[in-house]
């Protein structure tokens, strides 16, 4: 059994000299260690005795007196464990043990940790921890003294409380490291990143192409009809979905139809995710169209879809030949027969050749880091404020009227604006087409959502409803009859490879940009989103070089900017998708479309196709519903989704992603520049301490203030960490001593008029208690640096700044809790002196530390070296 005893006490003693090393090796002379009776001892303890004596005798510092007493036939020994002390792993996180010590000390750990054992045993057991006591009061204070019973050693949990003992230093020895020399590392990569051989070669392809690594490991017999079957499901939404995402791009659908192919053909060879479906995408296309609608009306275009070309046409008005020349000359490599859909598809694919650049780039110098500073919240609040755009730019189609796509800064506010003046011409045909094709898809979509468990595979509606909606208007005559807009002519076949133009391309190059970092960043976050939920990994790198070449090889093939889609990955892995084997069904799917039936959607409305559009944005609005829940857990987060959403919704796309980046990493600034600060008080009977405005029963430290600060402590938050420290503290120690300068001023010019009395009437004697004001409650604080995690100069100007004012006022200043970088930098700004002497006085390990120093000076000082 376990039971405290009081009058035990360690006695260390101060002196460093050889009879420790003496005492020990008489200690090992003892019979007990030399008996070979098996009733004393056995041989393999004496050994393990023999090998903890030896092994750390060179080690110990100090003797501690040893005090035994025996009580009758009990065999009680009066002594001390500290199991922590003698616990492996807790000395191996604070110390850097030698060999021999380290042996030693789980020889005792080995030994203690038996059940049970003879006095004997546990008498030199005793010794040992009293010869080691100095070493091991480096690691953990003693607190309590125990009665030991020698029949068993059972050590039932006990609540530790704090008590008033000798104060102990804690040893944290710093790692040496080696300086490296980045010169060299650097040459040494790039020499062996230029060096060929053919392994690296043969890697160089395999990394490159990744296809080349799991298509010979193919199952096919595992694989194949989930690919199969996802790969048509995908192609068969593919194909609707092309089309109308071709008005959001403002070019004809069979751009939409070849964007699609070559996208699944090359990420099939170089994409690392095996589920993700990449494509046309209706944020990436909205962007895409926004850059052509607005190089069409500077190179004089009329951006309505039903207006006549502007250029051969004859019919341009005089004060138009400007712009029609400012066109020839700005595409100077084009020729002048070029016309309004030939020059939005030279726009399309030089934004999208530059694109694609820019992710090659990106992955080649490792930047991918980019993709950090688009939190959650901004990328949802810029797909839902481009799903308003998006919505507000098919209003138009759904009910049939005929205005000019807005462009520029503040186009939703336009397009509406344009919408309910022309509202009384809408087509009602179009109308009626749209009402019914909005109830069927959001019919379908809430009841394939209801029901998904139990379908195998999604509802192709969107395919019906174009089927239906083509055959109605086929055989009605819509379009010559009530005047409804088709999509008109799709061609057949593939157009002839083009270079995209490089004039064009230094036209958009800024465009670009954007383009690329929210194509990327979609991408990459759907793929490490299938690559958790299925178990395998992805190269983020790889992935942007994927992407990049995406964009890249499809623009000389008139095709334009794509990413993965969410909506359409979801359904791939619901599919039973397995590799991106599905992506060449689909692609197959979609030539079939491109070779054969592109011309049986002739007289497809425009309305179906919004209807299509706009229900497929019911994810990206559905935010809207969440913002209540998204307050409840994170004001701030909240507040950066509302400004993106609306900067993108009323302002532009591009503009909005922009706001919405500086504005979060504002927000993050702010909340740095004012953290939370609080006084701690300490929990009772224990050793740690809290924020005395959170908890209850927290009591305080007489003469102490414990202040934590909850955030770095760099120039722009210096001065709300002085404020907030006076008026926590209720002291200035500025003002405190001009306070006190003027008031000895006055007692001086009192003094040399004469009287023994001062302007106060005190005595002079009473005048120095006078001097000390009443306010000031403490005699040291105490700054818990653990939120801290790094200091600037600023910083470490601050901390030596409040150092000396209140070393004028006689109140210390101890540092605790503080990390190693920001120790570095408190000794390389000078804040202990010039040899460090003061450290141990001015830093400590924990707060507890820190105020037992503060509680009793005259103990020896606690230490965190």
């Amino acid at each position: 059994m376990w039971s405290r005893h009081n009058s035990y006490k360690m006695l260390c003693g101060d002196r460093i000299n050889k009879e420790a090393e003496q005492e020990t090796c008489r200690l090992t002379e003892n019979p007990l260690f030399n008996s070979g009776s098996s009733t004393t001892c056995s041989k393999d303890w004496r050994r393990n005795l023999n090998s903890c004596l030896c092994g750390f005798a060179a080690y110990v510092s100090n003797l501690s007196t040893l005090q035994r007493t025996f009580r009758g036939s009990g065999h009680h020994y009066e002594t001390c464990f500290c199991e922590h002390s003698l616990s492996p792993s807790f000395s191996n996180e604070r110390a850097v043990c030698g060999g021999k010590r380290e042996r030693g000390r789980q020889s005792i750990n080995s030994f203690l940790c038996r059940e049970s054992c003879a006095p004997e045993e546990l008498c030199y057991c005793v010794l040992i921890r009293n010869l080691l006591w100095n070493y091991c009061t480096y690691f953990v204070p003693l607190e309590h003294i125990h009665e030991v019973s020698t029949e068993t050693m059972e050590r039932p949990l006990e609540a530790t409380r704090m008590e008033n003992s000798t104060s102990s230093c804690f040893l944290m020895e710093r790692k040496t490291h080696v300086k490296i020399n980045r010169k060299e590392v650097m040459l040494a990569k790039l020499r062996k990143s230029c060096s060929c051989t053919p392994k690296k070669l043969k890697n160089f392809v395999m990394d490159f192409l990744p296809v080349l690594r799991w298509l010979p490991k193919y199952q096919c017999k595992e694989y194949i009809w989930g690919d199969i079957m996802s790969g048509l499901v995908i192609g068969i939404i593919l194909v609707p979905q092309a089309i109308a995402y071709s008005l959001l791009a403002g070019l004809k659908p069979i751009y939409s139809l070849y964007t699609s192919f070559f996208a699944n053909i090359i990420y099939f060879l170089m994409g690392t995710s095996r589920h993700v479906s990449v494509g046309i995408f209706s944020l990436i296309s909205l962007m895409v169209g926004q850059v052509v609608d607005r190089e069409l009306l500077l190179a004089g275009f009329d951006l309505n879809d039903d207006a006549p070309p502007a250029l051969g046409d004859g019919s341009l008005q005089n004060d138009s030949q400007s712009n029609t020349t400012a066109f020839n000359l700005t595409i100077a490599g084009m020729n002048a027969e070029c016309g309004k859909e030939c020059y939005a598809i030279g726009i399309a694919t030089a934004l999208t050749f530059v694109a694609g650049v820019y992710q090659v780039l990106m992955g080649i110098f490792r930047l991918g880091f980019v993709s950090m500073y688009l939190s959650e919240s901004v990328l949802d609040g810029f797909a839902t404020g481009a799903s308003l755009t998006i919505l507000t730019a098919q209003v138009k189609y759904l009910i049939g009227i005929k205005i000019p796509r807005s462009q520029g800064h503040g186009m939703l506010v336009i397009t509406w604006t344009n919408i309910f003046r022309n509202i009384s011409q809408a087509n009602l045909c179009d109308v009626i087409t749209s009402a019914i094709c909005i109830m069927v898809l959001v019919t379908a979509k809430e009841l394939g959502d209801r029901y998904k468990h139990k379908l195998k595979f999604p509802l192709p509606t969107e395919l019906v409803v174009i089927v239906v909606a083509t055959l109605v208007s086929h055989y009605g005559k819509l379009n010559e009859v009530y005047a409804s807009s088709v999509s008109g002519a799709i061609p057949t076949g593939f157009i002839p490879p083009k270079v995209p133009h490089f004039n064009l391309m230094l036209r958009v190059a800024v465009d670009a940009l954007p383009l690329a970092i929210v194509s990327f960043v979609f991408t990459v976050s759907l793929s490490e989103m299938c690559a958790k939920k299925y178990a395998y990994t992805i190269r983020a790198n790889q992935e942007m070089f994927a992407v990049g070449f995406c964009n890249i090889i499809p623009s000389f093939f008139h095709s334009f900017a794509t990413s993965a889609a969410l909506a359409k990955t979801l359904v791939k892995t619901s599919t039973g998708c397995q590799t991106q084997v599905s992506g060449v069904i689909s692609a197959m799917v979609v030539l079939l479309v491109l070779l054969f039936l592109a011309p049986l959607f002739y007289s497809l409305q425009k309305c179906v196709l919004a209807c299509i559009i706009i229900v497929s944005l019911r994810g990206a609005l559905r935010k809207f519903r969440d913002v209540p829940a998204r307050y409840h857990v994170n004001k701030v987060d909240t507040l950066v989704w509302v400004v993106t959403m609306s900067a993108s919704a009323l302002i532009s796309t591009e503009i909005g992603l922009l706001v919405g980046i500086v504005f979060s990493m504002l927000c993050i600034i702010v909340r740095t520049q004012r953290p939370r600060t609080a006084l701690l008080g300490q929990i009772q009977d224990t050793s740690f301490y809290e924020d005395d405005l959170e908890y209850e029963n927290l009591s305080s430290v007489p003469k102490v203030k414990i202040f934590r600060f909850e955030a770095p402590l760099y120039y722009a938050n210096r001065n709300y960490f002085l404020k907030s420290l006076y008026r926590l503290t209720n002291l200035d120690p500025n003002l405190e001593a001009a306070r006190r300068k003027k008031y000895e001023k006055k007692e001086k010019q009192h003094l040399k008029k004469g009287g023994d009395t001062t302007a106060n009437g005190l005595g002079i004697g009473d005048t120095t208690l006078q001097l000390v004001p009443k306010q000031i409650d403490f005699q040291a604080l105490v700054v818990d640096c653990s939120s801290i995690s790094f200091l600037d100069t600023t910083g470490v100007n601050t901390l030596k700044e409040i150092l000396k004012d209140y070393k004028d006022l006689n109140i210390s200043v101890l540092l605790a809790c503080c990390n190693p970088s920001v120790i570095d930098s408190l000794k390389r700004g000078g804040y202990f002196g010039k040899d460090f002497g003061s450290m141990q006085e001015m830093l400590f390990y924990s707060i507890h530390n820190a105020v037992r120093f503060a509680k009793d000076q005259k103990l020896p000082a606690d230490c965190s070296v």
